[in-house]
């Protein structure tokens, strides 16, 4: 469950302001460049080592191009800029100010902006599946999310770190499966009760991450 349906400390305000920090960098190191690591972490995302952005832009003209998470986050971005140089785990508890930080950091996350150059574009990514509606044993729309445990296990990542998708027809997956996603990419936000998602994805498939490119 999202840790915005738990009850804040100035511990917990901490640690989501840490996490919120490393999910916006994540996409530097998610270039999925090899098979997922086992104990997928939120320090150590899909892909493992990375890989030159060079390689990742190119593709195959009038094919999905395979895309990295670092490419869905603006590179003037800077979530921590608002609360830098202040030390949270110096809070008492039961400070009304820890209560208030976690929300200010909450609305960061949920409004991270999106970077307009991929609105449109026919990408194909890799990630963990986050079920929000399933059908007949089939998931028939979810989000996906670039390390282990996004939104379930952890807080949710910035919204411009989580794409909802909508697949053509339902896949046979469960939460935090790895999988490839092939679509149209187009930012628009979405808020369902397991995060804030900055982009949408209309799947044309959903496949079996095996790693590398397909």
């Amino acid at each position: 469950m999202p840790i915005a349906h738990t009850t804040p400390t100035p511990h917990g305000a901490f640690i989501r302001l840490s996490m919120l920090i490393a999910g916006a960098g994540l996409a530097a190191a998610a270039w999925a460049a090899e098979p997922a690591p086992k104990d997928t972490t939120a320090s150590n995302p899909l892909g493992g080592k990375s890989a030159p952005a060079a390689a990742a832009a190119k593709g195959t003209p009038g094919q999905p191009r395979q895309i990295t998470w670092e490419e869905l986050v603006p590179k003037d971005w800077d979530p921590a800029k608002e609360f830098k140089g202040m030390d949270l785990s110096a809070l008492d508890d039961g400070d009304p100010r820890a209560n208030e930080l976690l929300m200010k950091m909450q609305e960061v996350s949920n409004n991270a902006p999106t970077n307009p150059a991929m609105n449109g574009a026919e990408v194909k990514i890799p990630g963990f599946i986050v079920p929000l509606e399933e059908a007949k044993g089939e998931v028939t729309e979810f989000l996906l999310v670039p390390y282990f445990g996004a939104c379930i296990h952890t807080p949710p990542p910035p919204a411009n770190q989580i794409l909802h998708v909508v697949p053509q027809k339902g896949a046979k997956f469960r939460a935090m499966d790895t999988v490839w996603v092939t679509g149209k990419l187009q930012t628009l936000r979405n808020d369902s009760m397991m995060g804030v998602s900055g982009y949408h994805v209309s799947a044309t498939s959903v496949t079996k991450y095996s790693g590398g490119a397909k």
